[in-house]
């Protein structure tokens, strides 16, 4: 298996095992994808677009900077995210900042920098963002996040739009046009618009028309109450992406192409000028540009209670890189990497060197009979939510990421050591 015209069995030499792969060439013809999807539907719907690199996906410098390079703004929901997305040379206007609890320094350096969007996720976070923009004496641009009550995707830990969570103000409660309310009072604030995000992994359309509806309604009232049409709608990220060969992944950008086309003819309805319309996707560009290389330990056939058999595949990393299985239930693929095999398939359970019973990397997968140890196995789609969630447990460090163009493999983010986690402690 080859990586970038590089194979694998190259990479692992060089960098070790574990290791986050990804491909350079097809990150950014991803985000090229998804930026040129919008600005042709925008263009011939009269609308003005942007698309954000939704950083939490994964956030470094490198893949921060080739986002930017093609035309992407970048979503940071940190003071780390803020700061690595500076440090990427991204301007402040195409950065914009998320969280429902952001704190005085994510706030002083994002008004510093002159971001071009603070999303508002609570009442509260109204006068806070205010005071902090009278204290440096500049008016913060913001928009309100409405919880619309439209919720879409996978696991209900990833559902963002439904009422009882953290995240937003109510259009139900009527907190949201509250919100929107004082935030025309103040004049430390400048609104721009609406910000939905309703879940991940979407595989449709549905979910996101649905919440355009809510938000174009809100902004039709807003407009009624206050002579005060709101320039714009983010519809957030969430689009979903094929983790495993049974997944149908919605094409991305013609789905953006649809959603602005949707939203043109909606706000024609109500014979208001459309919004300017931003999206957020993350898992769908750096989610499949990246696999995860593993080298394989321990194989051993447990008998099933019903008489089969199961072959665990033990790997020399585990939850500590790839949380997402036990945390979402979600389901990988895997593949052997570093040979053919003639072999029978077999029913084989990937599985981490922690110690916990639920350290599953891939739950059900058929590999190779003949598997054996010193094998690599390589776990694709593991780009978004794999090194971002990725923990020390058990003291492991944390793998690297190499990142593979024109046939030339570079770390881009270093591997940890033991000493990087001695460092940390004081003994």
């Amino acid at each position: 298996m080859s990586i970038a015209n590089v194979p694998v069995s190259t990479l692992a030499d060089m960098f070790g095992t574990p290791s986050y792969l990804l491909d350079i060439a097809d990150l950014r013809e991803r985000c090229r994808d998804v930026v040129a999807a919008a600005t042709e539907a925008g263009e011939q719907h009269g609308i003005e677009t942007s698309v954000y690199y939704a950083s939490k996906a994964f956030s470094s410098t490198a893949v921060l900077r080739w986002a930017h390079a093609e035309g992407l703004r970048v979503d940071v929901a940190s003071l780390g995210e803020l700061v690595t997305a500076l440090r990427a040379d991204v301007p402040g206007h195409a950065i914009g900042l998320h969280g429902n609890n952001k704190s005085e320094t994510e706030i002083d350096l994002a008004l510093q920098h002159s971001v071009g969007r603070i999303v508002i996720d609570s009442l509260s976070e109204i006068d806070l963002v205010a005071e902090r923009a009278r204290a440096a004496g500049a008016v913060a641009p913001v928009m309100v996040r409405v919880t619309t009550g439209v919720h879409a995707g996978g696991h209900e830990y990833i559902a963002t739009a439904h009422e009882d969570q953290k995240f937003g103000l109510s259009l139900a409660t009527g907190a949201a046009a509250e919100a929107v309310t004082r935030i025309l009072a103040a004049p430390e604030l400048r609104l721009l618009g609406l910000h939905s995000h309703i879940g991940s992994q979407i595989f449709a359309a549905d979910g996101f028309v649905e919440a355009a509806r809510a938000l174009l309604g809100l902004r039709s009232q807003v407009a009624a109450s206050t002579g005060t049409l709101l320039e714009e709608l983010d519809l957030g990220g969430g689009f979903g992406v094929a983790y495993t060969p049974d997944d149908e992944a919605p094409d991305v950008p013609a789905l953006i192409s649809e959603l602005i086309a949707t939203v043109a003819r909606v706000a024609g309805e109500t014979g208001e000028a459309a919004p300017a319309l931003s999206f957020e996707p993350g898992r769908a560009l750096v989610g499949p540009a990246m696999a995860t290389l593993y080298r394989v330990g321990t194989v051993k056939p447990v008998r099933l209670e019903d008489g089969g058999e199961r072959l665990y595949v033990s790997v020399d990393g585990g939850m500590s890189d790839n949380i997402r299985t036990v945390l979402y239930d979600a389901t990988y693929t895997a593949a052997l990497a570093s040979r053919r095999s003639d072999a029978e398939p077999v029913l084989a359970r990937v599985v981490g060197k922690h110690c916990e019973s639920g350290d599953i990397v891939v739950r059900d997968v058929m590999l190779p009979a003949d598997i054996h140890r010193g094998d690599l196995l390589a776990v694709p789609v593991t780009g978004a939510y794999g090194r971002s969630l990725a923990s020390n447990y058990n003291q492991l460090p944390r793998p690297g990421v190499v990142a593979i163009g024109d046939g030339e493999p570079s770390e881009i983010v270093r591997r940890e050591t033991i000493e990087d986690l001695l460092a940390l402690d004081l003994g």
